[in-house]
C-alpha cells in the first residue's frame, strides 16, 4: 500500500470544499439577517454604538467574503476578510454585547484551518 503525501489530496480537497460552503452559508445567512434589517440584527448593532451604516458595512463585507471564500482563485482572501469580521465580532461581544462569544473562536478557527488548507499547495 502507498503513502505517498498525494494519496490524501481528494480527501483534503472534499474536507475545504466542506469548510468553504459551511462557512459561506453561515456568513450569507448572517449577511442577509443584517442587509435586510432583522429586528435581532438592527438591536445588536444599536447596542455597539456605531449606528445602523456600520451593520450595512458589516452585512456588505460578509456577503463579499461569503462569495470569495467559494471562489478557489480567491478563497484564501474571502476567508482572510471574514476572518477580520469574526475578529471584530468577538471583541463587540466581549467588550460591549456581553453575550456569547465561543461561536467567534470556533468560526474563526474554522477560517483559519480553510486559510492554512489552501497555503503550501493549491487545493481546489
Amino acid at each position: 500500500m502507498s503513502t505517498s503525501p498525494t494519496a490524501d489530496l481528494p480527501v483534503k480537497k472534499i474536507a475545504l470544499w466542506v469548510l468553504r460552503v459551511l462557512l459561506a452559508a453561515a456568513f450569507l445567512a448572517a449577511a442577509y439577517m443584517k442587509l435586510t434589517g432583522n429586528p435581532m440584527m438592527v438591536a445588536e448593532f444599536e447596542t455597539v454604538g456605531l449606528g445602523q451604516w456600520f451593520r450595512y458595512v458589516t452585512g456588505l463585507l460578509e456577503l463579499a467574503g461569503g462569495i470569495a471564500i467559494l471562489i478557489p482563485a480567491t478563497s484564501i482572501l474571502g476567508a482572510a476578510l471574514l476572518l477580520c469580521i469574526d475578529i471584530g465580532a468577538f471583541v463587540a461581544q466581549i467588550a460591549v454585547i456581553h453575550q456569547d462569544w465561543i461561536h467567534c473562536i470556533v468560526i474563526g478557527a474554522l477560517l483559519a484551518l480553510t486559510i492554512w488548507l489552501q497555503t503550501g499547495s493549491r487545493a481546489r
